[in-house]
């Protein structure tokens, strides 16, 4: 492995954890919108269709993949961008 693989680590990992915050609120704010709703269903939620909890769970899905993506890769370009060599 890579030594420029191994201290990229770290930063994935606290990247990771800002994706997460971030999706999180994004998601929060894209449910209001879609749902017309402040919160959005729980799958165990009795009172919620069907449909209603597997349109959350698509847009919440979409939106983690997205924001993780989009931190990861300007995590390995500003490393890029620091160091000369690409993380991964």
């Amino acid at each position: 492995m890579k030594a420029s693989k191994i201290a990229y680590k770290p930063v994935g990992l606290a990247l990771g954890a800002v994706s997460g915050m971030v999706a999180g609120a994004l998601f929060k704010q894209a449910w209001k919108v879609i749902g017309r709703e402040e919160d959005a269903p729980d799958a165990t939620d009795e009172e919620r269709a069907w449909s209603q909890v597997l349109l959350a769970a698509t847009v919440q899905g979409a939106i983690f993949a997205v924001s993780k993506a989009a931190v990861d890769r300007a995590g390995a370009t500003a490393v890029r961008r620091l160091t000369g060599t690409w993380p991964g």
